[in-house]
């Protein structure tokens, strides 16, 4: 928590244009993150200089009390990004050391966390990071003994049992972060049931070091690495289960380029059939054509609910838009994609140029189609193609001033809700309205489902991407609402589509028998977003061919029911 917040507050500043920025120190321990930040302007401060300018973030692991005030004192803006847990062993010295207590910190002498309880302890902080350090400490009247929030739970209990034995008039401060100590407790169980663990995190993160010692005591093979580069493959092909963990400073977007890594693995054994089902659901997501499919058998089900006779048409033009829209919005989203989905990002990279030539196509193929239908439909489909490629193109130009948003994008959470409502479009209204040029009472529930079911779907993937999207400035739903509220909401919505469904299903405004069983749809949906939350499902390709299948499910369902009523 502590980690991502000093992150966060550091891209919030660069995303507001403050200039310059600096981190007093590295802000956190990991390479990845110090490259990015300085890939954003952010600049590391290694001293105070006499006379500053600009605005200067105090690292997550803090520092001496002075080091603030002589950072406000030459001139900087101080953003205090310590992690709160931090602060909490800080007052703690800072209160006991005022009454004259001795301050005994177990920790590395050398962390920048340390340095700064030293800060707030003065002349009465002793470090100890061994046993024997421990011994060597005079006898205090009064002390207090607190823990470095990173240190390792189990030394951290033997000191605890060193003073309730010979020291029990000291008073002993359980400061390790929870999720520290949680987090080594969840290592040591992962080694237990694997046969191998992988630990991310910088090489120089003493908590994630910490990490690779739990794993390690267990006997189980521990593999420190910083990034996917570092994976020993062949160390790792003949473990029939993997686990992975983090250190507190490894960034989302880190652990799911490794996770990825890892996934494709044991597809590479010597089990053909395993190898070619992962590299067709590969090649089906990342080239678009899955999603594309999904949004057919949506129009068929939006459609068939609206008793449109022949809606293959609907279908082919719902396909190719789809289709077109995602390839270009991959190509223009690339710079996000770098740290939400690497792997798509270099795929789209590697065939900029024949990307750009079928979406062309498939978008023309669309247009086509629809002429042949007649004017209407043609205008509507060209009118929704126009304004999909507008979403990326600055539409208000630099020279007018005082304007924040100058491209659909720039709209915070614009991209999850215009693409729902296109989808709504081109799968629900455009069949009724092409086929009659009419509005029929079926139409209103009918979009409604199926725009929320693409929102959900697409506000789930959102929530996947907060730490991405925020790197790159970009403003969706979840980075809005936070993610807990976001899971909230798109909960919400899925029991309102299945309310919606079930009346208009009740009322017989839609073909009953059909509209119960695509109940199934916002439900499967509900259990998917419930299961990833608990932590049952992880990012990665399979949760991503499973979220996108709901609208196959959809399909699959309207054709068994067509088949059985005809």
């Amino acid at each position: 928590m502590g980690v991502q917040r000093a992150v966060e507050m550091a891209l919030d500043a660069a995303n507001a244009g403050s200039c310059p920025i600096y981190t007093y120190g590295p802000l956190i321990h990991n390479p990845q993150v110090l490259k990015l930040l300085g890939e954003k302007g952010i600049s590391v401060l290694e001293q105070i200089p006499e006379k500053g300018d600009g605005t200067v973030l105090i690292r997550a692991h803090g520092v001496p009390p002075e080091t603030k005030t002589g950072l406000e004192q030459a001139g900087f803006s101080v953003i205090d990004a310590t992690c709160p847990r931090v602060i909490k062993v800080q007052t703690i010295i800072g209160k006991h050391a005022a009454e004259g207590y001795a301050c005994i910190i177990v920790g590395d002498r050398d962390h920048p966390e340390v340095v700064g309880l030293l800060g707030y302890a003065g002349s009465k902080g002793h470090v100890v990071n061994r046993m024997q350090d421990l011994d060597a400490l005079p006898v205090y009247d009064k002390a207090i003994i607190v823990a470095q929030t990173t240190q390792n739970t189990r030394f951290f209990d033997e000191v605890k049992s060193w003073a309730a034995a010979r020291f029990s008039h000291y008073k002993v401060f359980n400061t390790i972060c929870d999720s520290t100590e949680r987090r080594q407790e969840e290592a040591k169980r992962l080694a237990e049931s694997v046969d191998a663990v992988v630990v991310v995190g910088g090489y120089n993160s003493g908590n994630t070091q910490r990490l690779a010692e739990v794993v390690r005591q267990t006997g189980k093979p521990s593999f420190h690495i910083e990034s996917e580069a570092d994976l020993d493959v062949t160390a790792l092909a003949s473990a029939r289960h993997v686990g992975i963990t983090a250190g507190a400073s490894t960034p989302n977007w880190i652990i799911r380029r490794i996770y990825r890594a890892i996934e494709s693995l044991p597809f590479n054994e010597d089990k053909p059939w395993r190898r070619r089902i992962f590299r067709i659901q590969r090649f089906l997501l990342l080239t678009n054509i899955y999603v594309a499919l999904g949004a057919g058998a949506l129009c068929f089900a939006s459609a068939t609910l609206q008793q449109v006779r022949f809606p293959l048409p609907y279908i082919l033009i719902a396909v190719l838009y789809v289709l077109s829209m995602h390839i270009l919005n991959n190509l223009t989203g690339m710079t996000e994609a770098r740290y939400n989905d690497p792997d798509r990002a270099e795929f789209y990279q590697e065939r900029k140029i024949s990307f750009t030539l079928a979406a062309l196509a498939s978008g023309a193929l669309g247009l086509i189609t629809a002429a042949g239908m007649g004017m209407f439909p043609f205008m509507l489909l060209l009118v929704m193609s126009l304004l999909g490629l507008s979403f990326n193109l600055r539409l208000i130009p630099a020279f007018v001033g005082g304007i924040k948003y100058r491209r659909i994008r720039d709209i915070p959470g614009s991209k999850t809700v215009l693409i729902a409502l296109a989808w709504g479009v081109v799968t629900a209204l455009f069949p009724i309205l092409g086929a009659t040029g009419d509005i029929r009472v079926s139409t209103l529930p009918v979009f409604l489902w199926a725009t929320g079911m693409v929102f959900v779907r697409t506000a789930l993937f959102d929530v996947l991407d907060m730490q991405g999207d925020r790197i790159v400035g970009k403003e969706t739903i979840p980075l809005l609402l936070g993610r807990k509220r976001s899971f909230t909401l798109l909960r919400v919505t899925l029991i309102f589509l299945m309310l919606i469904l079930f009346l208009a299903s009740l009322r017989q405004v839609v073909p009953t028998v059909l509209g119960l069983y695509l109940l199934l749809c916002p439900f499967f949906l509900f259990l998917l977003i419930s299961f990833h939350k608990r932590g049952y499902t992880l990012p990665g390709l399979r949760l991503e061919f499973v979220t996108e299948s709901h609208f196959l499910l959809a399909g699959f369902i309207t054709l068994v029911w067509w088949i059985f009523r005809g």
